[in-house]
């Protein structure tokens, strides 16, 4: 029996589920947890398997509401991450796909670039550091001189210089998401929403597969559900998931970095690619850039505040005058007053010195099938660059349950 919540999400339930052939123990083939942009992308994966049954749950009533519709929507070109890490693999791998994807389904998107810009001999090195990495694994990445910065950008300052990416873009994540929400729903895949998780049982250490738990969207009835395997792609949600399975000594603390974006009301000045300060190492993001969204509107952020729950929405005003001064930096012609509050988003971590960039603080993508428990594999970590690299999340997580 399937509480009320899921039950509208599956109308085709005695047809799909007990029809066929060759019977099942389980309910499903996969459970996937979290309907964000990179568990839509794994449900959409794994479904497509021969003979395959995916239910995606999602504890909101629509997919991608957290982490996947709260971000720059930047299509990273994978330069920061180490030659080493799975963020870099993943974020290569996802970016040719994600173009592929996009190009091929007509999804809203641009490869319209982006700039590194560096003030002083200090930040030079950090572009010269960018530079050679990309370069040492084949990421498209050149300096421009001054003359043709000057040319292009006219109201961008890039006193020292500028490194240009012409991998970078950006995409519609709604688009994206829906496109996905789509593909998986016409063959065959179930999502279930507004159906929180309370309560996850491995039976037979996952070799029998997995009891997943459910609340009904008042709160009230409870329903549990079984699969062969579990995924969890929870995002803000992923620890918690993660501690409900795994034993107490192998918990983890949840570390959530709050992000606030700024809105700018004026038509002018309105670079044509995406500009970024040079990293600085050590910090939690990139620092406040400037976006574009596929309308063309030019957006700042985000900012890194650390927060105990990713439950507050309101867009930090006290970070708003030092977030000005950063985009003065690099857009000295940038009006003040024209700058507004607009949204947050946020990036869970697996540590509060978390790095973005390789070094020293430096937490990468944990995606592994963990060690006892059968069928199950564990996604925590995944902030930027997830929405890049889900497609390429999406193979990794049906190499590890299938290869």
């Amino acid at each position: 029996m399937f509480s009320r919540s899921i039950t509208k999400s599956l109308p085709r339930i005695g047809s799909r589920l007990f029809s066929t052939s060759t019977p099942r123990s389980a309910d499903f083939t996969h459970a996937v947890i979290g309907a964000g942009v990179v568990g839509l992308a794994v449900a959409r994966k794994l479904q497509s398997r021969d003979s395959a049954s995916t239910v995606l749950i999602e504890k909101h009533g629509a997919v991608g509401t957290e982490t996947s519709s709260r971000n720059s929507e930047v299509i990273h070109a994978g330069l920061y991450y180490g030659a080493d890490s799975l963020k870099t693999k993943l974020c290569l791998r996802g970016k040719d796909l994600l173009y592929d994807l996009c190009a091929a389904n007509h999804i809203p998107h641009r490869n319209c670039g982006k700039w590194i810009v560096a003030q002083d001999a200090r930040q030079m090195e950090a572009l010269e550091s960018v530079h050679s990495f990309a370069e040492s694994i084949g990421i498209p990445i050149h300096f421009l001189s001054k003359s043709e910065a000057l040319r292009r950008e006219p109201d961008v300052r890039a006193e020292a210089g500028v490194l240009e990416s012409p991998s970078t873009g950006i995409v519609d994540s709604h688009g994206l998401m829906q496109f996905l929400l789509g593909d998986f729903e016409n063959a065959g895949g179930i999502c279930a929403l507004k159906s929180p998780v309370t309560r996850i049982t491995p039976i037979d250490s996952g070799e029998g597969g997995w009891e997943v738990t459910t609340r009904s969207a008042d709160g009230g009835e409870e329903t549990t559900i079984t699969a062969e395997t579990l995924i969890n792609s929870a995002g803000l949600s992923a620890i918690a998931i993660s501690n409900m399975i795994l034993p107490e000594d192998r918990h983890r603390k949840a570390y959530y970095a709050k992000g606030s974006y700024f809105s700018y009301s004026l038509s002018t000045p309105k670079p044509s690619t995406l500009i970024y300060p040079a990293p600085i190492p050590g910090h939690g993001g990139l620092g406040t850039h400037l976006t574009l969204d596929m309308g063309g509107r030019v957006r700042f952020g985000p900012d890194v505040e650390w927060v105990d729950e990713p439950t507050d929405y309101a867009v930090n005003v006290k970070n708003l005058a030092a977030a000005v001064d950063d985009i003065q930096a690099y857009l000295p012609s940038v009006d003040r007053s024209a700058i507004g509050l607009d949204y947050v988003g946020f990036r869970p971590k697996l540590g509060k010195l978390g790095a973005v960039s390789s070094g020293k603080g430096f937490q990468d993508f944990w995606i592994k099938k963990e060690e006892g428990f059968m069928g199950f594999v564990n996604l925590l970590g995944i902030e930027s660059p997830g929405l890049t690299s889900c497609l390429a999340i999406a193979e990794e997580v049906e190499e590890l349950l299938y290869r």
